[in-house]
């Protein structure tokens, strides 16, 4: 295990390893002992009472965040002419077809999410190999292959993401930043809760959520007793 540095070390020792923490006071110390001097990510990771590999325990959604992820989210609409303008009102970074298209299949991928139509769908076909693994594929489940581009751009821009269980049977989600204040966190981390147990497979049998770990950037994970969610 690489060595702790004094920052680190003083991290870990805040966090009882023992304690389930209720949200408000895992929140808290997350941003207690974020030490980086940058504005950290804070992460949520959920684990699963489901057999991913499993179709009918396969758990996958989206989620309006009430307060952002506090990301600025690149945004890259491939659409047809015709609805070019109303994706850059929206505020897509990115607006275009052929052009992107192209740029993709040379490699390009500096993007967070990738906004499209039903009747251009056909031509992302060929580059699933390049946008599959990043999960940066469009899809219908998720609401980024739809008519409606500029809700979809504005919606993604407020702060909805889209999340799906790994093979391990885990969710992990960026829900904010370690400038936002304790109330943000805790209104983030229950949205995309009660989003998941909504979620909960008919065939997934006994506890569902298993356990919730909260940590940013560098920072050891604190767990966070379901009952206060």
């Amino acid at each position: 295990m690489a060595k702790l540095t004094k920052k680190q070390k003083e991290a870990h020792d805040k966090v009882d390893k023992n304690q389930a923490y209720t949200l408000k006071d895992a929140s808290a110390l997350v941003k207690e002992i974020t030490s980086v001097n940058f504005d950290a990510s804070i992460d949520l990771a959920v684990r699963l009472g489901v057999d991913p590999r499993k179709a009918n325990q396969m758990v996958r959604g989206v989620v309006t965040l009430p307060h952002g992820t506090g990301k600025d989210v690149k945004v890259l609409a491939l659409v047809t002419p015709d609805k070019e303008a109303e994706a850059k009102e929206a505020g897509a970074d990115y607006v275009g077809l052929d052009e992107y298209l192209q740029k993709i299949k040379d490699g390009w991928t500096d993007v967070d999410v990738i906004i499209t139509m039903p009747s251009v769908m056909g031509k992302l076909g060929p580059l699933g190999r390049v946008l599959g693994p990043r999960g940066l594929m469009p899809n219908p489940k998720t609401g980024t292959v739809t008519m409606d581009v500029a809700k979809a751009v504005a919606e993604v821009k407020a702060g909805k993401i889209d999340f799906k269980v790994d093979k391990t049977g885990i969710v992990h989600a960026g829900i904010g930043r370690a400038s936002f204040d304790v109330d943000k966190i805790v209104d983030n981390v229950h949205e995309l809760i009660q989003t998941l147990i909504k979620l909960k497979p008919t065939a997934s049998k006994g506890t569902y959520i298993k356990s919730i770990y909260l940590s940013s950037t560098m920072s050891p994970g604190v767990s966070i007793d379901a009952k206060s969610v």
